[in-house]
C-alpha cells in the first residue's frame, strides 16, 4: 500500500486520520494500524471501496494506492 498517496488524497478532501476512521467506522488506532500496516493489517474491500466513493478515485488510483508495493 502506497500510504503517502492516500494521505494525498485525504488531505486533497480535507479529511483527517480520525474522520477517515469515523467514515469506515473505526476507531483512530485500528485505522492507524491498518494505514502503516502494522502487524499484517489491511483494508478490506469495502473501505477501500468507501474511500474509492468518498475521493473519488479510479481503479488506476485505487489500484496505485492499495494494491502497488511502495518502493523507496
Amino acid at each position: 500500500m502506497n500510504s503517502n498517496k492516500l494521505k494525498a488524497a485525504m488531505a486533497l478532501y480535507g479529511d483527517t486520520g480520525n474522520s477517515l476512521a469515523s467514515a469506515l467506522s473505526l476507531s483512530p488506532q485500528r485505522f492507524s494500524s491498518k494505514l502503516n500496516e502494522k502487524n499484517g493489517a489491511e483494508f478490506t474491500q469495502r473501505e477501500i471501496q468507501i474511500m474509492a466513493e468518498r475521493y473519488a478515485l479510479d481503479a488506476t488510483a485505487v489500484f496505485d494506492i492499495f494494491f502497488n508495493k511502495k518502493v523507496s
